[in-house]
């Protein structure tokens, strides 16, 4: 079988970091067989490590990994690099980052990433990382909101620039109106030393056997908490002024249909995938209770859902984690619980 090659996304807004730390990847010898792909070599500062110029396009460095410009749409780029790849035109790489620009929205890339035919058989996506500056990061939120989506559907949110003259305060401040954004990203600040840099593209995912530790931090939240007498609430609801930003939880501890809830999931998603930034959760599905399932989406693009071998700590429940725009927990909350008792209703008529 044809290995997948990982892909990462780095973004964040204009003086955020993000060429700086290209810079310093491409200076790093743990990212010798990553290809990197930027919008313009300009942005980057090459003269010191260019060693292969060939087409204008891709660039090899000292330290081995190769720097590609995109060239057209993403697409064509990417194909066109694993083409050379494959038929030995450029040395093999084992890895791919693909820069943004300040201003772009990731969620097309995202979604061309994971539904792109040809794309599928030979990538896969590794997870988002967004840069965000600590000096100005704050007012920049307050006034772009496509900065707020970027990092809404973030895996993990670096901070620059925190070696400057920074007021603790104002960088605690800054960590807070992030986590009102994305709950669910670590954040963590840029690395000093450049040989920890390689963990900045490692993101937390669930195996088989995740323990309700191992789920409460991937879902970025406390799951351990009292159930009120609906049986449904959440853990927090931060509205961000920034862009209308949403993020909450809802849960429900009995068993849900896999048939309702999957109706409601293609409803949701066909009439709001736009404004539902991302969905995380783990679900009790009536079908298979002791196995529970986990799904991952962004906007309209759903990951596979993984099965856990069993639930953490025996407690069963769903836990849908959710960060939308202009969507608050209210809305979500009264579609579910209307949507599938409806469907709970019908289903009982049809067994009868």
């Amino acid at each position: 079988m044809t290995q997948h090659i990982p892909i990462s996304l780095l973004t964040g807004f204009l003086g955020s970091g993000k060429s700086t730390l290209l810079s310093d990847i491409l200076q790093t010898e743990e990212f010798a067989n990553t290809a990197i792909i930027v919008n313009e070599f300009g942005d980057v500062g090459l003269d010191d490590f260019l060693v292969v110029h060939s087409e204008e396009q891709i660039v090899e460095m000292t330290t081995g990994c190769l720097c590609c410009t995109i060239r057209g749409d993403i697409t064509n780029t990417l194909l066109s690099l694993l083409e050379k790849r494959e038929n030995g035109d450029i040395k093999p790489f084992d890895h791919v980052i693909i820069e943004t620009t300040g201003l772009a929205d990731p969620a097309p890339v995202l979604h061309t990433l994971t539904t792109h035919p040809q794309l599928m058989t030979q990538v896969k996506l590794n997870g988002t990382l967004v840069t965000i500056d600590a000096l100005n990061g704050e007012h920049t939120l307050e006034n772009h909101d496509e900065y707020v989506k970027q990092l809404a559907l973030a895996d993990k949110i670096v901070i620059t620039k925190t070696d400057m003259d920074l007021d603790p305060a104002a960088l605690h401040d800054l960590k807070q109106k992030i986590k009102q954004i994305n709950s669910t990203a670590p954040v963590i600040q840029k690395p000093a030393n450049r040989h920890d840099l390689p963990a900045l593209f490692q993101y937390q995912e669930l195996d088989t056997h995740a323990s309700r530790a191992d789920l409460a931090k991937w879902l970025g939240d406390d799951i351990d908490h009292h159930h009120d007498h609906d049986h449904h609430h959440d853990h927090h609801d931060h509205d961000s002024h920034a862009g209308d930003i949403h993020t909450f939880t809802i849960q429900f501890e009995d068993a849900i249909s896999q048939q309702a809830f999957v109706l409601a999931m293609q409803m949701l998603l066909g009439n709001q995938g736009k404004n539902l930034l991302r969905i995380k959760g783990i679900v009790h599905l009536a079908e298979q209770p002791e196995r529970p399932y986990v799904i991952h989406g962004v906007q309209h693009v759903f990951h596979e859902p993984a099965v856990l071998e069993s639930w953490p700590d025996g407690k069963r429940e769903t836990i849908l984690v959710f960060i939308t725009r202009g969507i608050p927990k209210r809305s979500i909350e009264t579609y579910f619980n209307t949507w599938l008792n409806t469907q709970s209703v019908e289903l009982l008529k049809t067994v009868d």
